[in-house]
């Protein structure tokens, strides 16, 4: 009798969903609070545009390397698996460790505690009830994950929908009723000096960490279908329509308030609102970060734990992290160990320091990721389904965009920008010492 098959992740995500999931993983809470810290560090309307439009060429150009890569690699696990395969297995293994112990544990526990702060809008919560149901939140979609990539590749898709539906209408809606108002993308009481030249890069910074998350679809290669194809398509569609939502919402903010006033806002749609219609900014602002945070997360915890089963698989990890579910064809034990750990962040309050310590150094696995590519070039084994467009222009400016920003992150916090460096590369010697007593399976 033929032993039996060991069970494999299902292939559910078609083009749709994996648009959806780049779009709603990239469109969290911040485009709809905090456009500030770019217009405080670019006192003008000419050069708040720029700094998005800028942003999103730069996120643009990564999701054409990612493209390319994905179009070789079938693999899941995304970055982690370009990295392995363009320099060695240890390159990949840090990009793994950061992620789970700080930088995506720590952005679903950092979305998780927005999200239930802004419930604590309709209910109202103490910190504890607030860190409650940041984890009731992160267990229901966790669970939902559990069930079904099918399941929470639709709820995600199905919530970005309605994202989508909510920025067309702010945008329809500000500038029909923002007509009114008596002074369009005006300078208000900031003075017109220019742009300073450090001003401009931190600004670039901020928007560029504002599309964060673009290159999560490849963590699930293995669950899509025709990935080869499917994966380039939904990187370059998904970017252009976060792009593209991203300038015409600042346009909004813009034309209904003066610079200033954005500059200082913390809840931008809500201030926007407030101006049109005099009253409920703060419960229609509230209700979407809810609903967009819940949306993002979906996404964030939909595509984790491919990098996990994938690391295992390649004797990185336990093997019991790399065990897919028989009946439901995820990696539920992986969802079920980033569930926990989150929630742990969440307990414990760390997420914060850990996360914003530690954030910026995916740059330079970016960075890295872009050189990978040239060099895999020069491999003559590789099949590729797509090739970048201007190659290797896009590639080499993406990769010192991705240096500009550690670099800058570093010179303006020295001692927290170390301290994150050190806790990535503490994952160097675990690699080594778990090399040395776990053999990869052949």
């Amino acid at each position: 009798m033929k032993p039996e098959k060991p069970p494999e992740l299902k292939r559910a995500i078609r083009l749709p969903h994996a648009t959806a999931l780049i779009v709603g993983t990239i469109i969290g809470a911040s485009i709809f609070m905090q456009p500030s810290e770019i217009t405080g560090h670019v006192p003008s309307v000419g050069g708040v545009f720029l700094v998005w439009i800028l942003s999103g060429i730069l996120t643009f150009f990564g999701a054409l390397v990612c493209a390319e890569l994905a179009s070789i690699f079938t693999q899941s696990g995304g970055v982690y698996v370009y990295l392995k395969e363009a320099y060695f297995p240890g390159m990949g293994f840090l990009w793994g460790w950061a992620m789970f112990w700080i930088m995506h544990s720590g952005i679903i526990a950092a979305v998780a505690v927005i999200c239930a702060r802004y419930v604590g809008f309709f209910v109202p919560l103490t910190d504890a009830g607030v860190k409650a149901v940041a984890i009731s939140v992160i267990i229901i979609l966790s669970a939902v994950n559990y069930i079904g990539v099918k399941q929470a590749s639709s709820l995600q898709s199905l919530l970005t929908l309605g994202k989508v539906i909510a920025i067309v209408f702010i945008i329809l809606i500000g500038f029909i009723l923002g007509a009114k108002v008596p002074e369009h993308f005006a300078a208000g009481e900031i003075a017109q000096t220019g742009i300073p030249l450090n001003g401009f890069f931190l600004a670039m910074v901020a928007g560029l960490f504002a599309f964060g998350g673009w290159h999560m679809v490849t963590y699930n290669s293995e669950e899509t279908i025709d990935p080869k194809k499917t994966i380039p398509r939904a990187l370059m569609l998904g970017t252009l329509i976060v792009t593209i939502s991203y300038i015409a919402l600042n346009a909004v903010y813009m034309y209904i308030l003066p610079l200033d006033k954005v500059a200082s806002s913390t809840r931008i749609a809500a201030d926007a609102a407030d101006a049109l219609v005099g009253f409920g900014g703060g419960a229609f602002m509230a209700g979407l970060v809810v609903f967009s945070t819940i949306g993002g997360l979906t996404g964030i915890i939909l595509c984790g734990p491919r990098v996990y089963y994938s690391m295992a698989q390649d004797g990185l990890l336990f093997r019991w992290m790399g065990k897919i579910h028989s009946k439901y064809k995820t990696p539920h034990r992986a969802i079920g160990v980033q569930a926990v750990w989150s929630s742990v962040l969440v307990a414990t309050g760390t997420y914060r320091a850990l996360f914003t310590r530690v954030v910026y150094t995916e740059w330079i696995f970016f960075g890295l990721m872009a050189i990978g590519l040239i060099l895999l070039r020069r491999r003559k084994d590789l099949q590729r389904g797509y090739s970048i467009w201007g190659y290797p222009v896009i590639p080499i400016v993406f990769t010192l965009s991705s240096f500009v920003i550690v670099i800058y992150q570093i010179i303006s916090s020295p001692k927290e920008s170390l301290i994150g460096l050190s806790l990535v590369l503490i994952g160097l010697p675990v690699y080594y010492l778990w090399t040395k007593k776990v053999s990869p399976r052949s």
